[in-house]
């Protein structure tokens, strides 16, 4: 294999890898975000229980990169603390080192399996959920697939003819060796497809032992640098997770590094064959890594956050509800079809806030603050803004001068401006009168209650996505979908009632205390839901596809 083909291979894998890892990515965050925000949460306050979820993601996606990349950003989302994600990455690298055990096992069979039962999943049904399930599993499969096209890639390198003398080289050459484990672990992406090479050669008795330990201690420094170059540029929040297993990963290899050349301690303590003595070598390490993170991880913590803010570019930050540039330009109300694309430009903006203004309201009510409270009033009072500025704008282009087709997208932005400038008004008089409430009387819902809304909210706010898309791109199948989730959580509006008034039956003294909260939060989020759901409701009547009335004819 020519050296162009060696690196294409090599590049295709490296490219699934991170295309599987964004799929995995996705669909946890689509599917599960919100309640993750309070399993997890609840989970990992617990440093042992982090370190075990860690290690069971790492185990089940082979990649402890992609558990980096998925706690880096579910910590960035504050789904998990920055100490959580530190001790469930820890956990991650153990994983990790142990799939290098696992993996002497055939496991291809995993990936039609995987690919198979995803694939059906997310065709076979309409429900979110299962489509999102089914997308987790296809990357799963796929992240299996691409760490074995990433071995298969790197299979040329056992049988090259001047391996063994670079290995001679590298073996009196100990930093240089150390330093291009790291950078082939980097290539590689994996640290498991190189600790899988490094236990290959040392099987065939191409590496000696203290030299596959020195590399083991590279691939570790190289592992701990592809988390932090693949978040390079995303925001500060995502990039802390990723610094901080640097700073302990990176720098212990280090570490250790020079321990172990100043002392030299007996290899064989690791194990009777070399292949053994580089596989407990990376566990033993990563063992370490854990038991001295555990005391360091608020020191580690703070020090990646001050490494963010110092790498980070400063720019200033106005705050949301301060700073609205406007887009409604007067030049374009004598051409309809320009101001319209400018009043569809601004009504996004306000979806955005609406967004932003449904995830708040739910995190207040797990954790209220008059900061909070008061940060999303000034959402809603910039929301109703915008909306009368859009309105009066809309009411401002040329009659004369629009088509039918113009007339009827003015008057479908004007309806969901009102719908948007409603679901504000729900979010701040109703729901953030509750958590006012919940406050006040310092009450608490059940676990299964808590579990419900979560659930109930994380639709809405999905919903919410799929209405703001129908609002732009005027898509028939995503209208129908949106309609057919509207109704779906119509079924789990009665199911939920239906659950919470058996627990009061049972007598449950935090139900009895939550109810009025309980009951109408659901209502009023499954209002909101019937208000963006309305949204798609101009889109399927112009296709037809919209009936009359919902009243069967009388007979």
């Amino acid at each position: 294999m020519t050296g162009s083909v060696f690196f294409l291979h090599l590049a295709g894998a490296i490219a699934l890898l991170l295309w599987a890892t964004r799929m995995v990515k996705t669909g946890v965050e689509r599917a599960y975000g919100d309640v993750l925000r309070i399993k997890l949460r609840s989970t990992m306050r617990n440093p042992l229980a982090a370190v075990a979820t860690g290690a069971g993601l790492a185990i089940a996606l082979q990649s402890s990169t992609a558990v980096t990349l998925l706690v880096g950003s579910f910590a960035g989302s504050g789904i998990v603390s920055g100490i959580a994600g530190q001790l469930a990455v820890r956990g991650a690298e153990i994983g990790s080192a142990l799939v290098v055990r696992l993996l002497t096992f055939d496991l291809t069979l995993l990936v039609p399996i995987c690919l198979a039962a995803g694939t059906t999943m997310f065709m076979a049904t309409e429900k979110r959920e299962w489509r999102q399930l089914g997308r987790i599993i296809v990357g799963i499969g796929l992240l299996i697939l691409s760490l074995e096209m990433i071995g298969q890639a790197s299979e040329p390198l056992r049988d090259s003819r001047l391996l063994p003398l670079v290995i001679d080289y590298f073996s009196s050459d100990p930093v240089t060796a150390f330093l291009l484990s790291a950078v082939l672990t980097w290539l590689f992406h994996s640290s498991i497809a190189a600790v899988l090479l490094l236990v290959t050669l040392a099987a065939r008795g191409l590496i000696p032992p203290e030299l596959g330990v020195v590399m083991v201690l590279g691939v570790n420094l190289g592992s701990s640098l592809i988390a932090p170059l693949l978040t390079r540029a995303s925001p500060a929040p995502v990039r802390v997770v990723p610094i901080g297993n640097l700073l302990m990963r990176g720098v212990g290899s280090i570490v250790v590094l020079a321990l172990f050349l100043s002392f030299r301690p007996p290899v064989t303590l690791l194990g009777a064959t070399g292949a053994d003595q580089i596989v407990n070598a990376h566990i033993a390490f990563n063992c370490l890594m854990l038991v001295a993170g555990i005391p360091l991880a608020s020191l580690i913590l703070k020090a990646s956050e001050a490494f963010v803010r110092m790498s980070t570019k400063q720019e200033p930050e106005p705050e949301l509800a301060d700073v609205e540039p406007t887009i409604l330009h007067d030049s374009a109300l004598k051409t309809p079809h320009l101001a319209l694309g400018n009043a569809t430009r601004e009504a996004m903006r306000i979806c955005e806030i609406i967004e932003v203004m449904l995830a708040r309201i739910f995190e207040l009510y797990e954790a209220a603050d008059q900061k909070g409270i008061d940060a999303l009033a000034r959402l809603d009072d910039r929301v109703d803004r915008r909306h009368a500025r859009l309105k009066l704008y809309l009411a401002r282009i040329d009659p004369a001068e629009m088509t039918e087709d113009d007339a009827q997208r003015c008057s479908e932005l004007l309806g969901a401006c009102v719908k948007l400038e409603q679901v504000g008004d729900i979010i701040v008089r109703n729901m953030l009168v509750h958590v006012r409430k919940k406050v006040q009387h310092k009450l608490e819902f059940t676990g299964e209650g808590w579990r419900e809304l979560a659930a109930f909210h994380a639709a809405v706010l999905a919903n919410a996505r799929l209405a703001f898309n129908v609002l732009v791109s005027r898509d028939a199948a995503t209208a129908r979908q949106l309609v057919a989730e509207k109704d779906r959580l119509r079924d789990t509006e009665k199911d939920t009632a239906r659950r919470h008034f058996a627990r009061l039956r049972e007598g449950s003294v935090r139900s009895v205390e939550t109810s009025t909260i309980h009951l109408d939060t659901i209502r009023d989020l499954k209002q909101i839901n019937s208000l963006l759901a309305s949204i798609a409701y101009p889109v399927l009547e112009e296709r037809g596809l919209l009936n009359n009335s919902r009243l069967r004819a009388a007979s």
